[in-house]
């Protein structure tokens, strides 16, 4: 039984890769990898049977996968009066492959036609499918998913028959009763369920993480117990994170909800598989493959409750040979163990997804710790397709020469150094004159200027990508740390689909941080949800990734109404504070008015009566002066000297007249003013 979805960036997804071995013999091996492929392995002759691409493994990758159960080819030999037809279509029923994926739909592959057989999608789930079983007597196939709902397929109509809600979070994981009456499914809680009524039968809780195994250990209850063919069965149940494998009892009383006992191991578990007990005496045999690339067996009899964890019988580990002082060896990860029909052996999967190694292992009961060493350095070659494709790789002379080396792909032309480096050496020995920095930058050959943008560009993407995969800080600095618009858009372009993911929770991380780098953020996180919206909007669990994004923009959006009701008010205050500044600075005293107008008191107003008067009678002597024009100079000089005498009588009383205001004598008419004088 494996966990699936390795694929996944949700930290709570299971680790390994979806796989299973085949339920006739172990004869086959499937594996659904990373990149979508599906591959059969032969496990006699480690040779690949079968691959098959999905249509849509890109955006739909396989997320489980479960083969269906023997039981059909044993119905064969009792329905011989049936037609062939019916008995070849049994047949190649038995070799089915049902794939869940994670967009919802579920693909049953044939392995035996080497095609596509049907496709589940109408009616069933509308997220990621998490666990897929079959039923061990009709022709069901049950799933559960993250949209909450299990339901029940008939694989004949390739319909739904049933459909219903099986927890408030998403169920992770299902397991069919040995009498194929009830069934378990795991959410936030494990409940039994009788699939006659689709009713609750028992609760149990003790996981905080999601549960990513469910096994039944015991095919049939202790008599004593037995009344309705469930009470007293033992199942397994292994979550993400955890390090201990609990196991539980169906009892009749529903007051015990917790584990009877449990099984620790080193590491999350990755594969788990087990031997079934048929009677109360005969002990279960547990192999746990565990993140770490370890094979925990354990033997126990189930008797009852047990306090302390129970500890691995024995522990497997497979490193390759070291050859001298120099080399040390190095751990190979195994990554799935079956038992095989003799209970004595074990069937080890081990080396890379792309090309696993399978070894059949025989078992030791006194060995508490077997290492298993193992030289898979000719295995990374890809030297098993020459048996399945028909492509022919050309024979090589030895008198053949290589202009470009290099690895596939790889299109850049390697140029070499004009000078030698021996000629080098010997004039620096010489003591002759050195090569100048104009001559070693031409030899460097560096045209910076056509292929600057695309040189930055392609080392960006690479770093950037890098930094993600490794987890690097400095390399991650260096990259996001740039300025330059088009340099982002560019980089952003390039990088590959698998990035974009993690891209977006680092600049996440990074946005909550120091404003000034939060600001650099914005521009790489606005190209991201630009240029790769369309494969965003492909991902089933978009909003748990990038959950933490939401509750960040929620709460900076909040606060923006205030800030800007406040940007509104400083605003006025400034406007209102230069206004005033500006009224007060428009006198400035260094300039000289061009025009003073002064208002006169009402005294003086009073002593500019009688200059009036005065100029009443310099005009009528005007006109006497006109009218008599035959008079001599003399009399012009004499009346010019009067003028001149009113105009100082003027003068004069003035300066009375503001002496007296001084003094307080103000208050005297100017009729007496005018008597006095």
């Amino acid at each position: 039984m494996a966990a699936g979805g390795g694929g996944s960036c949700d930290p709570l997804a299971p680790a390994g890769v979806p796989c299973a071995f085949s339920p006739d013999s172990q004869a086959y091996f499937a594996l659904a990898s990373s990149d979508g492929h599906l591959r059969v392995w032969e496990t006699a002759n480690n040779r690949l049977h079968q691959e098959y691409v999905p249509s849509a493994h890109l955006s739909g990758t396989c997320t489980c996968l479960a083969w269906a159960p023997a039981r059909l080819q044993a119905k064969e030999s009792h329905q011989r009066k049936k037609r062939k037809s019916e008995v070849t279509g049994t047949k190649d029923q038995a070799d089915l492959l049902a794939l869940g994926t994670a967009v919802g739909s579920i693909l049953l592959y044939s392995t035996v036609r080497g095609e596509l057989h049907s496709k589940l999608t109408s009616g069933g789930h509308e997220n990621r499918v998490n666990c897929i079983q079959w039923h061990q007597d009709n022709d069901c196939l049950y799933s559960c998913s993250d949209d909450k709902y299990i339901v029940e397929w008939s694989t004949q109509t390739c319909k739904v028959k049933c459909k219903w809600k099986g927890d408030n979070s998403s169920v992770s994981s299902l397991c069919i009763s040995p009498d194929g009456k009830m069934l378990l499914s795991a959410g936030r809680t494990i409940k039994l369920w009788v699939l006659e009524t689709k009713e609750v039968y028992r609760h149990f809780t003790g996981h905080a993480t999601p549960v990513s195994s469910l096994r039944f250990t015991t095919i049939r209850p202790n008599e004593s117990q037995s009344s309705d063919g469930i009470t007293g069965l033992y199942f397994l149940s292994g979550a993400v994170h955890d390090r201990l494998l609990n196991v539980w009892q169906v009892r009749s009383e529903n007051k015990e909800k917790s584990a009877v006992m449990s099984f620790t191991v080193t590491d999350e578990p990755v594969y788990v598989d087990l031997t079934l007990s048929e009677n109360k005496e005969e002990p279960v045999k547990l192999a746990v493959v565990c993140r770490d690339g370890q094979v925990h067996l354990f033997e126990h009899i189930l008797n009852g409750h047990c306090k302390k964890p129970l500890t691995s019988n024995c522990t497997i580990q497979i490193a390759t040979p070291g050859k001298g002082k120099k080399v040390t060896p190095k751990p190979i990860p195994i990554l799935a163990a079956s038992f095989c029909l003799d209970k004595m052996s074990l069937l080890l999967v081990y080396g890379n997804w792309f090309q696993p190694t399978i070894e059949r292992v025989a078992l030791n009961s006194k060995d508490t710790h077997i290492c298993l060493e193992r030289d898979i350095s000719n295995c990374w070659a890809p030297t098993v397709e020459t048996a399945i494709t028909k492509v022919k790789t050309p024979v090589m002379n030895s008198e053949a020469k290589v202009l470009l080396p290099g690895v596939p792909g790889h299109h850049a032309p390697i140029k070499l150094p004009p000078a030698q480096p021996k000629e080098v050496e010997n004039k620096r020995k010489l003591g002759s004159n050195e090569a100048t920095i104009e001559e070693r930058l031409g030899a460097m050959d560096l045209d910076r200027k056509g292929r600057k943008d695309d040189l930055q560009t392609n080392s960006f993407a690479v770093l950037l990508t890098q930094g993600l995969e490794s987890n690097d800080f400095e390399i991650l600095n260096k990259v996001l740390q740039t300025k330059n618009v088009n340099l982002i858009k560019k980089t952003v372009l390039r990088i590959p689909l698998r990035v974009v993911i993690p891209l977006l929770q680092e600049l996440t991380k990074r946005l909550q941080g120091h404003p000034n780098s939060a600001a650099l953020m914005i521009q790489w996180l606005k190209c991201v949800l630009t240029i790769h919206a369309s494969y965003l909007s492909t991902l089933p669990d978009l909003v748990q990734q990038l959950g933490i994004l939401y509750q960040l923009m929620e709460s900076r959006v909040k606060t923006f109404q205030k800030l800007s009701n406040l940007h509104g008010k400083l605003i006025l205050l400034i406007t209102q504070v230069t206004a005033s500044e500006k009224t007060k600075k428009g006198m400035s005293p260094g300039q000289k008015a061009k025009l003073v107008y002064e208002e006169e008191s009402s005294e003086e107003e009073s002593d500019d009566e009688i200059p009036e008067k005065d100029s009443d009678d310099n005009w009528d002597e005007d006109e006497d002066r006109d009218s008599e024009k035959d008079e001599g100079v003399d009399e012009d000089n004499e009346e010019e000297d009067e003028d001149m005498e009113d105009k100082e009588e003027n003068e004069e009383d003035r300066e009375v007249s503001s002496e007296k205001e001084l003094n307080g004598d103000s208050d005297l008419d100017p009729e007496n003013e005018s008597e006095e004088e």
